[in-house]
């Protein structure tokens, strides 16, 4: 019996590799001759850059970068020397995990970091770059980075704009001339979850902005300084992406990926899927199982579980989610290739305990899965 784990990470209680660890053994323990093989996975949010180094072996890389707030900050980024791919996680620079409450300000966090890793990616040799766009503290379009990466924004005094998304209200200029040759033969990839605009009640600063520190007279500030960035990237590049779903992902940074660097913007889970092979270890499976922290009717917008459960039906294997809880709508998800799907907890408990138990509780469920399927068959 072959066995593929491949969950996503639990937040705040396990990696996506420790969870799959816990997995295997749980499913070690009812049927010692198994072969259980872990693959952990991410849909492009946090861990995404982990996932992708455990399942390719890429090399880690490290640079010295700005944070969100233009801080010095070391960030690492993944490398694939056969194949000249980068890994380039967005919040490994920028991301809002590094902020306090009390420091995050939408209207000025910058992507200034990325363009960093970007130009590191570059001067490695990098032809490719996969762009993972989740847990990101910014709002400002991808403007930082492509600052970075030689773009000028001035005013109409052709003084250099400060940092932020709100300072984009004051563009007068976007002087491309020297924005990295580099660029221009540089595949990219951008992994997004979300199908949002840039623009509007469903946009980057309507959306998003709140969980960065945006009330809600920043959201609409932000969401005309967007607007007016729009409008001169147009006029500068002779084509408009603002209505392009996925354009409002991590602030606008699908924006900026799609109309500055061309990139095509898929989702997540199917690009880290792709880079792991899953594939063909589909193909070696009788049974898989994966999970994350909370399984609901959301999950169909393109979470790691559902990522899974479509490959594995299209494969025609069997596919169990482990969920720390079943939200609302999560029968929605057997529609999408899921077999049967189950909440971890074993009684009355709270989310302390649950998340300190939540190794203990995963190898316990794979246990009586794998009990369940050893009877049946």
């Amino acid at each position: 019996m072959h066995v593929l784990l491949c969950p996503d990470s639990f937040k705040d209680a396990l990696s996506a590799q420790d969870a799959a660890d816990a997995m295997a053994r749980g499913i070690q323990r009812a049927l010692p001759d198994a072969h259980t093989h872990t693959c952990p996975l991410a849909d492009g949010g946090e861990g995404s850059l982990e996932a992708l180094i455990m399942a390719t072996g890429a090399e880690r890389q490290h640079a010295d970068v700005q944070d969100a707030l233009g801080r010095p900050a070391k960030a690492t980024w993944g490398w694939l020397a056969d194949e000249r791919t980068a890994f380039i996680e967005l919040a490994e620079a920028s991301g809002l995990q590094e902020l306090t409450k009390a420091e995050r300000d939408a209207r000025i966090t910058t992507t200034y970091g990325v363009g960093e890793l970007f130009a590191a990616a570059l001067d490695k040799g990098a032809e490719k770059a996969l762009l993972l766009l989740g847990g990101s503290a910014t709002n400002d379009a991808g403007a930082g980075m492509l600052a970075a990466l030689g773009a000028r924004f001035l005013d109409a005094d052709g003084r250099a704009l400060a940092p932020g998304g709100a300072a984009l209200a004051e563009l007068a200029t976007l002087d491309l001339s020297d924005l990295d040759p580099r660029l221009a033969k540089l595949q990219v990839e951008a992994a997004v979850d979300v199908d949002n605009p840039l623009l509007g009640e469903r946009g980057a600063s309507a959306v998003f902005g709140p969980q960065k520190g945006a009330t809600p007279e920043v959201v609409a500030e932000l969401d005309r300084a967007l607007g007016h960035f729009a409008d001169v990237s147009a006029k500068a590049l002779g084509h408009d992406d603002r209505e392009m779903a996925g354009a409002g992902a991590a602030g606008g940074m699908g924006f900026a990926a799609r109309a500055f660097m061309g990139a095509t913007l898929k989702p997540g889970i199917d690009m880290i899927m792709q880079q792991a092979g899953m594939a063909e270890r589909l193909t070696k499976a009788d049974l898989i199982i994966t999970g994350e922290g909370k399984l609901d009717g959301q999950s169909l917008s393109g979470k790691t579980p559902i990522g899974v459960s479509r490959a594995g039906a299209a494969a025609g294997k069997p596919v169990v989610i482990l969920a720390g809880s079943l939200g609302d709508g999560w029968q929605a998800c057997y529609d999408e290739g899921v077999t049967a799907a189950f909440a971890l907890a074993d009684g009355p408990i709270t989310l302390d305990d649950a998340v300190a138990r939540t190794a203990e509780l995963l190898s316990d469920r794979c246990e009586s899965i794998a009990r369940l399927w050893h009877a049946a068959r």
